[in-house]
């Protein structure tokens, strides 16, 4: 019984941790309408804004792969 409630407990948490998949996917949204948003206003400077779009990209995506791993941990740590 006390064996169920635990794994019931790790699912629960990898679920939650998943939840941070979805902020990512959102996270990368805003980074890029922004940037096109920006890039529309002022097309001049969009060339030298990239670099900045990379790293917002890769920033938001890094913490969708943190709560991946997360949710790995709790559902197959012993």
């Amino acid at each position: 019984m006390e064996g169920d409630i635990a794994s019931m407990g790790q699912f629960i948490g990898a679920g939650l941790a998943a939840i941070g998949s979805g902020a990512a996917a959102i996270g990368v949204g805003h980074v890029a309408g922004n940037f096109l948003a920006g890039a529309l206003r002022n097309p001049s400077a969009a060339a030298s804004q990239t670099a900045t779009l990379f790293i917002g990209l890769a920033f938001a995506e890094a913490l969708g792969i943190f709560s991946f791993l997360v949710a790995l941990l709790l559902m197959f740590a012993v």
